[in-house]
């Protein structure tokens, strides 16, 4: 098993190598330098996503041959997030699918994980809602569908800075597998240990130097992924708690609907769905990342964008391990859920009022001066 995982990194790597080259060479899926949430000066293409779907293919094929994953789970996992990967695609290469049409094609992936896999929302922890999921199939379908199609673009609105969306994407596999693995599902284990291992050759070409962004292709058929595998990971498991699979996802989550009623109080709902640079994550680049140097290159502007990911990853892993150690307590899980929603509230204020500790920002070195004296 070691030695599969081993070359499947490798695979990974080299497939996002591959991408790099045919992108150049064809000259296609270059993201934008100019646009109110471009960070970067440099060419890099945002296809990313296609080594990550080719090497989780590649994984399920292997896995499955080896044992280790039905043939039938492997082809639906594939078969059920096709739609998502493919309208991502689109998106990446013509810019003509709009969030419309993303989000509509990602619940149409819901709906396919709802009939073939099992994928459906039947408890909350919530005994109102429970009663009604249990009695009512189309309200466990409707509400399905959009917790999906939710999670996939909130994890498209962390896309942007080096490693963000990837490290996320890697410790939420890593815990949902955890879980599964703490319960007995070697099954869901095995799936989401081939999801942690694709990211781990996306990573390599995306931190720190950002030479290959995710697109929305890799974002959407990341997040689908996530939200199926929570689903499932409550559906498959019943001692775990929902609340579980929220904490895992919060951080997306949250600075999504946070975005969401920011908009509206600013300047009304129609506002709610239009893109800005207010992002928690836009906010920490912007008041806490300073340049050691005075230089505005492209270069200098990779590190400091590089930068950004640890800050928020802390509030991730903050969510992360809670998710884990309290799998089956739904109560402390509520907790911990309402801590982060106060926490990410806390420090968002503290950053635009600039009340932050001067050891938390990296300020540019000042030049040395030199007098008369000193040459």
């Amino acid at each position: 098993m070691l030695a599969w995982m081993i070359a499947l990194v490798i695979f990974s790597i080299a497939a996002g190598g591959l991408t790099l080259l045919a992108a150049r060479r064809w000259g296609i899926g270059a993201d934008e330098v100019d646009g109110v949430q471009k960070v970067h000066r440099h060419w890099v293409p945002r296809l990313g996503g296609v080594p990550v779907f080719i090497t989780f293919a590649v994984g399920c094929l292997i896995w499955s041959l080896s044992g280790h994953l039905s043939n039938y789970a492997a082809l639906l996992l594939l078969v059920c997030s096709l739609p998502t990967f493919l309208i991502g695609l689109v998106e990446d290469t013509t810019r003509r699918a709009g969030v419309g049409p993303r989000l509509l094609v990602t619940m149409v992936s819901a709906a396919l994980g709802w009939y073939f896999m099992d994928g459906q929302i039947r408890r909350l922890d919530l005994p109102l809602v429970d009663d009604l999921l249990a009695r009512s199939a189309l309200a466990s379908f409707l509400i399905t569908a959009v917790a999906v199609a939710g999670v996939a673009h909130a994890v498209n609105i962390i896309d942007g800075y080096n490693g963000l969306c990837g490290f996320f994407a890697l410790f939420a596999f890593s815990a949902i597998g955890a879980v599964a693995t703490l319960h007995g599902d070697h099954a869901l284990a095995q799936a989401a240990l081939i999801a942690t291992l694709s990211m781990v050759g996306f990573l390599f070409w995306n931190y720190p130097m950002g030479r290959l962004f995710l697109g929305d292709a890799g974002a959407y058929f990341i997040g689908f992924l996530i939200a199926e595998f929570c689903i499932l990971l409550v559906i498959r498991n019943p001692e775990v708690s929902p609340w579980c699979a929220l904490l895992i996802v919060i951080y997306p989550v949250w600075e999504t609907l946070f975005s969401m009623f920011r908009r509206a109080t600013a300047g009304g709902f129609s506002q709610m769905g239009q893109a800005d640079a207010l992002h928690l994550h836009h906010l920490v680049f912007r008041r806490l990342i300073r340049n050691r140097r005075r230089s505005d290159s492209p270069h200098a502007l990779v590190l400091s964008n590089s930068m950004t990911a640890p800050y928020l990853l802390i509030l991730v892993v903050l969510s992360i391990i809670p998710a884990i150690l309290f799998s089956r307590q739904p109560l402390i899980l509520f907790g911990f859920c309402l801590l982060f929603a106060v926490s990410y509230g806390f420090c968002y204020r503290m950053i635009v009022l600039l009340r932050v500790q001067r050891w938390l920002q990296l300020r540019r070195r000042k030049p040395q001066i030199l007098n008369a004296k000193s040459a």
